[in-house]
């Protein structure tokens, strides 16, 4: 498994066939089997970003109201990010939202950052390439990232602050961009590479203890750090860190994080002004319903 990148690179094969490969001795599966898998995990998605774009979704607390749906219907005479990032933010905010609201999604790596990979891959379906096959193998690249990751560090924010989710999250995705328009093994690693290292440091701070405040907004900012990273990547633009280290680096620097930002709600947005008062807003609504 830890072969998968470095393999990737030096035989210059896609990181998606490496990965399946992986899967399918990691899994004693057939290719045939893993791929139905993969493309059930893909529905579970699908579902999940049309849910939330066709209709607003009202989250667990009420704290956020469908964003999706505003974001994916907001006039196009006023949108200039064109329409493959514009909607890869729109889907992003549409699971995370669904996932808030206590719907089906897939955690891909984890709940709170699970709006990254269906925004692009099914943005990237829709408006680039509309081959099933390329979104299968858009999963498996992301998955050999992923991998990877997690076997050097952790996908838990607890652990190692938001990087560890957002910024894996946006480090697979920006892999998998890379390789779905074309781009080598090498500029995909660098891709995840130069994205990663936008998010180190960054702390995990719910605000009353939900994957709701800053989370769901963060998987948009997610979506726009994969693509930035990717085409600087496909552009030639390289990390100077290699991938291995940036992973070990934010694994290093979010466990020097202080526990107030890592999850626990005890510091950031969670412990602002507002911030407690949306924890005693909620606190008392829910004690109510209790009596």
């Amino acid at each position: 498994m830890t072969e998968i990148l470095t393999q990737a690179v030096a035989q210059n094969r896609p990181i998606y066939e490496l990965t399946l490969e992986y899967e399918v001795e990691n899994h004693k599966k057939s290719e045939k089997e893993i791929v139905a898998e993969i493309k059930n995990r893909l529905n579970v998605m699908r579902d999940a970003a049309r849910q939330g774009v066709l209709q607003p979704v009202v989250t667990k607390s009420g704290m956020v109201s469908g964003n999706a749906h505003k974001f994916f219907n907001f006039p196009k005479s006023r949108k200039i990010l064109g329409p493959v990032l514009d909607k890869a933010i729109a889907y992003s905010l549409a699971v995370a939202e669904v996932n808030a609201a206590m719907g089906v999604i897939v955690a891909a790596p984890t709940a709170g950052s699970c709006g990254i990979m269906p925004g692009v891959l099914f943005a990237l379906n829709e408006e680039v390439d509309s081959d099933e096959q390329k979104l299968v193998n858009g999963f498996l690249t992301a998955s050999g990232v992923g991998l990877f990751i997690a076997h050097k560090a952790t996908f838990a924010a607890a652990v190692a602050g938001c990087a560890a989710e957002i910024g894996a999250s946006a480090s697979m995705a920006a892999a998998t961009i890379t390789e779905f328009l074309g781009g080598s093994p090498k500029q995909a690693i660098n891709a995840s590479s130069i994205s990663l290292k936008s998010t180190l440091g960054l702390a995990c701070d719910p605000v009353a203890g939900l994957v709701e405040v800053p989370c769901i907004k963060r998987n948009a900012i997610g979506v726009a750090n994969a693509f930035t990273a990717s085409q600087m990547a496909l552009a030639g633009v390289e990390s100077a860190i290699p991938f291995e280290e940036v992973v070990v680096a934010m694994y290093r620097i979010g466990q020097r994080l202080p526990s107030e930002l890592r999850e626990t709600s005890k510091g950031g947005l969670a412990r602002t002004q507002t911030g407690i008062q949306i924890t005693e807003r909620l606190r008392k609504i829910s004690a109510e319903k209790t009596n």
